[in-house]
């Protein structure tokens, strides 16, 4: 079965950096576009980043120049690199896949403190 667990959630003040991890698992990873989104306190779930199975990327416009998404298919595991955070980034971060149906993670939070 389809599972992906998120880490590298925390604490860290404005300006500071986090690493987001994804490790996949119960499917073919390299073959699959891996996604990353975020729910902040009484928002919506919204889209952050994404990375194809070739490695083109894509971003939010709000995260454009500061966060990195990378994957390294060897080890099934999808990476959110976040610098330059705001307070505003603080939400729950979710990995997400498609593979007939929607897969998320657990979650992570990320708190960015003023």
């Amino acid at each position: 079965q389809v599972q992906l667990v998120e880490s590298g959630g925390g604490l860290v003040q404005a300006a500071g950096s986090l690493r987001l991890s994804c490790a996949a698992s119960g499917f073919t990873f390299s073959r699959y576009v891996m996604e990353w989104y975020r729910q902040a306190p009484g928002k919506q779930r919204e889209w952050v980043a994404d990375i194809t199975s070739s490695g083109s990327t894509n971003y939010a416009d709000s995260v454009k120049g500061r966060f990195t998404i990378s994957r390294d298919n060897a080890k099934k595991t999808v990476y959110l690199q976040m610098n330059s955070l705001k307070p505003e980034d603080t939400a729950v971060y979710y990995c997400h896949v498609f593979v007939y149906r929607d897969y998320w993670g657990q979650g992570t939070q990320v708190t960015v403190s003023s």
